[in-house]
């Protein structure tokens, strides 16, 4: 294993990767700067450094090695990021501050985004940068300074603040309801009910919540988020289950409509959170203030 003292300098990943982009040491030499032998040099202790050779001489052409290809791809990926996080730092002024928010996908696109609106205007010092997280891991790691999350309000060494509940609604596309009424819930597995993998047990207790018990609860295609679903139900593929303020717009719109008049109010609720610590720092208590002016679903 290597050593911090050991790891290859950024020259030698730049070298390495602009010798494979043109799978040329003079080409490569001429894009950086430098000298060719010096570009060899690098690639040379980058060589001896990782014991496997990077390059071949075929019929006087540069090839990759496999173990070449296997560390370019690699090498890409950290040297781009060292980009975007220098451009990423560059794009602030002195006096801007950088507040970390994470949320879970769709509720960040249909309920948080909208209201972000106006925010620039009121707080122009504080950059916000969103990130999906469908559980606060964020939070609890340290790699975020706010979490909006659906659950239970409380998390080890973080301040919760309840914003609003949600009732859980069966939609479908209007084309896929029958002609005839239904005339008990349960038919609706004949119309295949969409999962989302968030909530498995949401059909089975919304069936519950009606008297009801349906061997197919936990059948039909699953997503990983509540806006696959929703696209899946605008698609006909089958009728969903969700929370009614993320459906408003297809809802009254016509591209959704409602399969069974029943809602399920939800055990948990939505919250935001932030580290006990930071209860007193000024962007965290701006962003607590701003989503507690509009808060409603």
């Amino acid at each position: 294993m290597l050593s911090k003292r050991h790891l290859p300098s950024m020259a030698a990943l730049q070298c390495f990767e602009a010798v494979a982009r043109h799978l040329s040491f003079t080409r490569a030499a001429e894009e950086l700067s430098l000298t060719q032998s010096a570009v060899s040099k690098q690639v040379a202790q980058l060589e001896e450094m990782l014991q496997h050779l990077l390059f071949r001489r075929v019929r006087r052409r540069l090839q990759l090695t496999p173990a070449g290809e296997l560390y370019l791809t690699e090498v890409r990926k950290i040297l781009t990021q060292v980009e975007m996080s220098t451009h990423y730092l560059l794009s602030y002024g002195g006096e801007t501050e950088v507040l970390r928010v994470a949320t879970p996908p769709t509720f960040g696109a249909r309920w948080l985004i909208p209201r972000l609106n106006g925010w620039r205007h009121r707080h122009p010092n504080i950059h916000l940068d969103l990130r999906q997280e469908l559980e606060p891991g964020d939070l609890l790691q340290s790699r975020c300074d706010i979490a909006l999350y659906f659950g239970q309000g409380t998390l080890p060494g973080a301040e919760c603040i309840r914003l609003f509940g949600e009732e859980m609604v069966a939609v479908c596309a209007p084309s896929v309801l029958p002609a005839e009424p239904m005339s008990d819930p349960t038919e609706l597995a004949e119309l295949v009910l969409l999962q989302n993998a968030t909530r498995p047990e949401a059909w089975h207790e919304w069936f519950l919540s009606l008297d009801r018990h349906s061997e197919h609860s936990y059948h039909g295609p699953r997503f990983d988020t509540f806006y696959m679903c929703i696209r899946a139900a605008q698609a006909g593929c089958g009728v969903a289950l969700l929370p009614r303020f993320l459906v408003e717009e297809e809802l009254q719109e016509g591209k959704l409509a409602i399969a069974w008049d029943h809602a399920l109010a939800s055990r948990s609720a939505y919250y935001l959170a932030y580290p006990e610590h930071a209860a007193a720092v000024p962007k965290v208590r701006a962003f607590v203030e701003w989503i507690g002016e509009r808060a409603n679903p």
